[in-house]
């Protein structure tokens, strides 16, 4: 999944990375890693401190430019390059023409049938950790709609299920 990624992040990172004179092109490969990194540990973190209403809104679609996900991402990116010795203006404005573009294709390739770079059980298995605290079939079945792992049992989906808790 990172290897896909990191391939997602070079196509899209041409212009705002390789192609910049605020990027030295010794660390070209590095900012390249930096996003994707960014974007991984964000998941990561948010899964883990039990944001699961964030990662939804993220893998829903929609508006990702204003998701918690991308805003986090963006600011983590920002800070790595920085930490490059990148101006911090050019790294928010590096950070702001990327982040959001990638994760709006890795969302829209997440939940594209036909595209198989990025499997959903895959992301949030690798995501979780191997500590086993995440239990990845209540996600999958938040995410198809199955009555906490009844086979076949239609229970609504994502939003079916969130909407109690935000009223």
């Amino acid at each position: 999944m990172l290897e896909n990624l990191n391939q997602l992040v070079k196509e899209s990172a041409q212009d705002a990375i390789v192609n910049n004179s605020d990027v030295p092109n010794e660390h070209n490969e590095a900012a390249i890693q930096a996003a994707s990194g960014s974007i991984f540990d964000t998941l990561k973190e948010q899964l883990s401190s039990g944001n699961i209403g964030n990662l939804v809104d993220a893998f829903k679609g929609g508006n990702v430019e204003n998701s918690a996900v991308v805003q986090q991402a963006s600011a983590s990116f920002t800070d790595k390059l920085a930490g490059m010795g990148i101006n911090l203006d050019s790294a928010k404005g590096i950070a702001a023409s990327i982040i959001p573009g990638i994760v709006g294709k890795f969302v829209n390739k997440t939940n594209d049938p036909n595209d198989s770079s990025f499997d959903i059980k895959d992301i949030f298995s690798k995501i979780s950790g191997p500590d086993g605290k995440f239990q990845l079939s209540d996600l999958t079945d938040l995410f198809s709609g199955n009555k906490a792992g009844e086979e076949g049992q239609q229970g609504g989906g994502v939003i079916d299920k969130l909407k109690g808790l935000f009223s």
